[in-house]
């Protein structure tokens, strides 16, 4: 069911859940605002679009992708506040 602007900003607004308990569903809903496909609806196996892909860091080690599309783009998303340089 698409949602609108307006319920998409209201919806995230004031959310204070933390980045696991929103990070999905915040994707979910801007796909559905965009009119285009989720992760699952456009990949079910999860080959080439996913959520929490597991990546080696530029900066060495490992972690995961919050949303991840082969040779378009890789997500992090991070809660209010908190910084991006320690993804």
């Amino acid at each position: 069911m698409p949602i609108s602007p307006e319920q998409f900003v209201a919806r995230y607004r004031n959310a204070t859940v933390n980045e696991k308990g929103a990070a999905q569903s915040h994707f979910i809903d801007l796909c559905q605002l965009l009119g285009v496909p989720t992760p699952m609806e456009a990949d079910p196996e999860g080959q080439h679009y996913r959520f929490e892909k597991p990546v080696l860091k530029v900066t060495g080690g490992s972690g995961f992708a919050d949303v991840w599309k082969r040779g378009h783009f890789g997500f992090e998303y991070k809660g209010k506040g908190k910084n991006l340089d320690r993804a």
